[in-house]
């Protein structure tokens, strides 16, 4: 099987662990490309584009200044999976991840990125803010789905071959949605993580971000090779519901939250 889930906005910019290995990500090319494009950008123009605050735009427009491609020895690149920090990478917690928990993540987990295209947990990547939806014009059209059109769709169908199927998406509507599901090589399955509030299971959205997380952790921790055993996922209190379940949408819920 093969994992999707989306980048976070949050990032931690340490410094990159000595002895940890890293690769290079495949759309780097389209990645200084899109830059073109961002670069020449003033920080009010941001700002309005990524509806952020003047603080947040200046920072960004900054990193753009700053961006190349991302390199070993350059003081700021750092592999993905550890730079993302958002709710799903606290419940992925790769820091603590040994050496075969992270080779079976290179394998069987893909970020989806506006930036990058397509993330494997260890390519070295610069801090960025260019989130999926982001209507920035480009020569490929309005938006950034125009810009990657089928690319990151077929590179997946690349990566089936060795991580096998189906696709489990634990990806955002947002970052999903750069993904062609009819010319996928694979079925795709949603997981969708519900709490009990009110005397109703529900999507919390910051325990339903962190659940994602969790769940590619299980699978790493068990070493998962068919997606079915995703349905034994237990972290956090969270059990499968089959009767809340359907063939491509797979319900886990928890009456109280940890």
């Amino acid at each position: 099987m093969l994992m999707l889930i989306s980048p976070a906005k949050a990032l931690d910019e340490s410094a990159r662990p000595a002895n940890l290995n890293f690769t290079h990500a495949d759309f780097l090319s389209q990645s200084a490309e899109l830059m073109q494009v961002v670069k020449p950008l003033e920080p009010n123009e941001l700002s309005q584009l990524m509806h952020i605050s003047d603080d947040l735009a200046q920072l960004n427009f900054d990193r753009n200044q700053a961006w190349c491609k991302p390199t070993e020895n350059d003081g700021v690149s750092k592999q993905a999976v550890l730079m993302f920090k958002g709710d799903v990478y606290q419940g992925l917690d790769a820091g603590s991840l040994d050496k075969k928990g992270l080779d079976y993540a290179q394998t069987h987990l893909r970020i989806l990125s506006g930036l990058y295209g397509l993330l494997k947990p260890l390519d070295l990547m610069r801090p960025y803010r260019l989130e999926m939806g982001t209507k920035l014009a480009n020569p490929q059209g309005k938006d950034l789905y125009a810009f990657w059109g089928d690319s990151l769709t077929k590179a997946l169908n690349k990566t089936l071959v060795q991580a096998g199927k189906p696709v489990v998406n634990l990806a955002s509507n947002e970052y999903f949605k750069a993904i062609k599901p009819k010319l996928l090589d694979a079925p795709v399955v949603t997981p969708i993580f519900k709490d009990l509030k009110k005397g109703e299971y529900k999507i919390i959205s910051f325990y339903a971000k962190k659940a994602r997380g969790l769940m590619v952790r299980y699978a790493i921790d068990h070493q998962l090779e068919n997606a079915e055993d995703l349905k034994y996922f237990d972290y956090a209190g969270y059990k499968f519901a089959p009767q809340l379940s359907s063939e491509k949408d797979w319900v886990f819920t928890r009456d109280s939250a940890d």
